[in-house]
């Protein structure tokens, strides 16, 4: 845990520490909604635009409705999949069907972030550059973060919703960053009338807990919790089949 500047607390298991990487599955979802902030500010697109604007096959029927906004919301109408192994590539991902209207349904999965890593590829292009190369250059350089490794999928590319290896200290790194930019990143931090407690890849609030907080969460017990009335972040990484955030946070808490 870290309050400010100053670590207050840290405890590891035997064969851990604070340089040791460790996948952060899902919580890997964290990067790119952060990362679209910084493409809008940079004029590369816009929240709000249709994923049909770059892809003409998305630009009828239901699928003209989906913006890259409703994608990092999960709201899109795609359908549950994309997770874990099971990752298509950008390619695959345009070619899913909707299951549901654009903007109705919260559908956890990771197939909408391998559209919108799509649409980011194709912006990029021009510029020689790739999704997590911008990743890299906008977001972890300048918050000093390394990230220790990342899946690589069938066809040479690597996977938004999932893959990226972290040490602790590299992931509070990345929430010390987001804590400093939470103004600015408070789009990151809306939630949708689908699901109001979940953003642009971040989980929100503890409305029983009295508090503030945004989560990245990922499969197993991973979690990097950003506290901005507190100044604070915690990093937990966990090898659990049962965790649950509520719980860990008000054990955090009391």
């Amino acid at each position: 845990m870290q309050q400010g500047a100053a670590t207050v607390f840290e405890s590891y298991v035997a064969g851990f520490d604070a340089a040791t990487p460790h996948a952060l599955y899902s919580g890997t979802k964290s990067f790119w909604g952060v990362v679209a902030l910084a493409a809008e500010e940079d004029g590369l697109l816009a929240l709000d635009e249709p994923v049909g604007a770059t892809f003409p096959s998305w630009a009828v029927g239901a699928k003209a409705r989906v913006t890259l906004r409703m994608l990092l919301q999960l709201i899109s109408g795609i359908g549950f999949g994309g997770l874990g192994n099971a990752v298509p590539t950008y390619e695959a991902a345009l070619a899913v069907d909707l299951k549901g209207e654009p903007g109705t349904v919260f559908t956890y999965g990771g197939i909408p972030l391998q559209v919108f890593g799509a649409v980011l590829a194709r912006k990029l292009a021009p510029r020689g550059s790739t999704p997590h190369a911008y990743l890299r250059e906008q977001i972890l350089a300048p918050a000093g973060v390394t990230v220790a490794s990342w899946r690589m999928l069938k066809d040479g590319t690597q996977p938004l919703p999932t893959g990226a290896f972290l040490s602790t200290a590299a992931w509070a790194a990345y929430g010390r960053f987001v804590l400093a930019e939470a103004q600015r990143l408070a789009p990151c931090f809306a939630g949708s009338t689908a699901n109001p407690r979940y953003g642009l890849g971040w989980w929100l609030g503890a409305p029983a807990l009295g508090t503030d907080v945004a989560y990245a969460s990922g499969s197993g017990g991973q979690g990097m919790y950003v506290f901005p009335s507190r100044g604070a972040v915690v990093v937990k990484f966990g090898r659990s089949t049962s965790y649950n955030h509520e719980t860990f946070l008000k054990r955090l808490l009391s």
